[in-house]
């Protein structure tokens, strides 16, 4: 008998995505994200262009296993492909984009949020803890997807099905994917994240702050205390994170925020101005323009009378 032709690591990476988009396919209906049994891990497929959206991230891996998103972040685009992953360190106020999906090629993605304390756990097992790392990134990145890390994925999409078995596996699981991270490109970006004292993470505590109190006056003196750090210095840091200033990520909250009232609880736009934070419902209307493109009421009347009005936008 002859030899079998052994698979490039591109061929066995390819049909490993196959397997996953098969995976995702029986779970998660068309168009619609689903959040499996597994915390922090969902699926999603959707067989039509998405177009510009607003999507907050949470910390978290996210993968196109078919198809190609784009992702606006302050004034920066971003785009990721399947042979790609999308990793981001905080919660980043975007807008994302679909620009292609069809019911014969449809767009399928995977995440896994992260966890904190579990990047720790590994970290202080492979010993490379060391000093915290001085120089900041930006919190989210653009990697290229390797075939370990690609399998690690399946095996715990394909856990979704198995509910009596995703107690004991899943952590396993989802550890195995950290170190896959934390040994590649990522390393460095999740270890600043993570560690104790790094400049990320004393800044990721300013944007945990704004995050939870986005509808409050910003103080910058009291935001650089908290991360420890002289204003023009934590100013730097936190741009060169979340590239944009803490009054902008600030911004972009409430007009996310307020986005999500008028759609989701009927608010109109002055009302749901107030609720964020605003003290001029002008400011509010042309802000919120100058983001999403239309002003608020015509922006949501679009909405509702689209598809996104009842859709979650795909990871």
């Amino acid at each position: 008998m002859g030899k079998v032709a052994k698979l490039s690591q591109q061929e066995e990476l390819e049909a490993v995505r196959d397997r996953l988009e098969a995976v995702i396919a029986d779970f998660a209906e068309k168009n619609q994200t689903y959040v499996t049994a597994i915390p922090g891990v969902s699926m999603a497929m959707t067989t039509s262009p998405l177009p510009p959206t607003a999507h907050i991230y949470e910390p978290s891996l996210c993968v196109c296993v078919r198809g190609r998103k784009k992702v606006l972040i302050g004034k920066d685009y971003l785009t990721y492909d399947d042979k790609h992953y999308l990793l981001t360190c905080i919660e980043i106020p975007t807008i994302v984009s679909i620009a292609k999906a069809s019911p014969q090629i449809p767009y399928s993605g995977f995440a896994m949020r992260l966890d904190l304390e579990m990047i720790r756990s590994i970290i202080a097992e492979m010993e490379i803890s060391g000093m915290p790392i001085e120089h900041s990134e930006p919190a989210i990145a653009i990697r290229p997807m390797t075939l370990d890390l690609m399998e690690s994925i399946l095996r715990l999409a394909t856990l979704a099905s198995q509910k009596k078995d995703i107690t004991i596996f899943a952590p396993l699981i989802q550890r195995e994917i950290l170190y896959r991270l934390l040994s590649g490109p990522s390393g460095d970006r999740l270890r600043q994240f993570a560690q104790f004292g790094s400049q990320t993470n004393r800044v990721s505590k300013a944007v945990n702050w704004i995050r939870e109190n986005f509808q409050k006056k910003l103080s910058i003196d009291d935001l650089a205390k908290m991360a420890n750090m002289g204003v023009s210095t934590f100013h730097r840091h936190f741009s060169e994170i979340t590239t944009m200033s803490p009054i902008q990520y600030q911004k972009q909250l409430r007009l996310h925020e307020a986005r999500r009232l008028m759609i989701a609880e009927d608010m109109d736009a002055a009302s749901s101005a107030i609720q964020v934070g605003y003290e001029s419902v002008t400011q509010f209307n042309r802000e919120y323009r100058r983001l999403f493109g239309k002003p608020p009421a015509t922006d949501k009347k679009k909405i509702l009378n689209s598809d996104l009005a009842n859709t979650e936008t795909v990871v």
